[in-house]
């Protein structure tokens, strides 16, 4: 039986998370920079088809980082950069709430 061993080293989930943390941060805060200034496809339509001055307000429209940019920061492209690092650091507080309290659940015994 030829058994074939792996000479990788194996990567631990802290370094892959971290890793994936530092990308995801990089393309949310620097590649952001670089997204285009033309409507995205919803509001392409809706100026298309001319309905796009019936929108109305939402929810999140008094948000400090409504419409992909922070509030206060003169300079667009840093202010995008900005809300898309919130947005990253959100999420992850957000998953990793609850990721914690689904681990904390105790399994189904199956007997």
């Amino acid at each position: 039986m030829n058994r074939h061993v792996s000479t990788r080293k194996r990567i631990s989930t802290r370094t892959l998370l971290l890793w994936g943390l530092a990308v995801t941060l990089v393309l949310a805060g620097v590649v952001s920079f670089y997204a285009s200034g033309h409507p995205d496809g919803l509001e392409f339509v809706a100026e298309k088809l001319g309905f796009d001055s019936t929108a109305a307000g939402h929810a999140g429209g008094d948000s400090p980082v409504a419409d992909y940019g922070v509030r206060g920061v003169e300079n667009s492209r840093l202010s995008g950069g900005l809300a898309g690092l919130i947005g990253v650091l959100l999420v992850g507080i957000v998953m990793t709430g609850l990721v914690a309290l689904l681990r904390r659940r105790t399994p189904a015994r199956r007997d």
